[in-house]
């Protein structure tokens, strides 16, 4: 086990086991917390800001985070769960579920830095921890021999490589400062 394993293993930071032994209960929690999450900072308002962005190219139509994020929150649930299933008595499960209980955390604090906060460059620095948690978490699932839960994470370290690239594309061009934005579309 790498030596940051047995650091974040020692603050208890995973997952019930027996949350985990259920296929329902893991991949629901994820999608209630990013659920919850998502309505609590007024989806409507979110989307109207989300709109008066300056984006960068590529950027998704807003319809589309709901229904990505949805599938990605069921994806990373049931990877833990698979990991579980199958590796509940190998060395590195401890300190990969805390990392899992880490990548979730530091992912449901996004929305709020980015829109809540309106702090683009704290949301980067999330992001990236984010990035560096879910592509540790995957190799651990792959090194652990567990190619379906290492695979189920893949399209998540697809879709964060891709929204670090948008959040930094939003701060560039809009001076890091979205709070203008948001003052226009109280406005309407």
């Amino acid at each position: 086990m790498p030596a940051w394993g047995s650091s974040i293993q020692n603050l208890g930071l995973g997952l019930p086991t027996r949350l985990l032994a259920s296929p329902a209960a893991s991949i629901l929690l994820p999608v209630a917390l990013g659920s919850a999450v998502g309505w609590s900072l007024s989806p409507s308002l979110t989307r109207k800001t989300y709109e008066s962005l300056k984006q960068p190219p590529l950027r998704p139509p807003s319809y589309i985070f709901a229904p990505a994020w949805t599938l990605l929150y069921t994806l990373m649930g049931y990877s833990i769960h698979h990991f579980h299933s199958n590796h509940a008595l190998h060395p590195s499960f401890p300190a990969t579920s805390a990392l899992f209980s880490v990548q979730l955390g530091l992912n449901l604090l996004w929305t709020p830095l980015f829109f809540g906060l309106e702090q683009p460059a704290l949301a980067l620095a999330d992001i990236v921890a984010l990035g560096g948690c879910i592509t540790a978490l995957t190799a651990n699932y792959f090194a652990a021999g567990d190619n379906v839960a290492g695979w189920c994470m893949v399209p998540y370290v697809a879709w964060v490589s891709f929204a670090t690239y948008l959040n930094v594309g939003v701060g560039v061009l809009n001076g890091w400062d979205l709070r203008s934005k948001r003052a226009d579309t109280k406005k309407e």
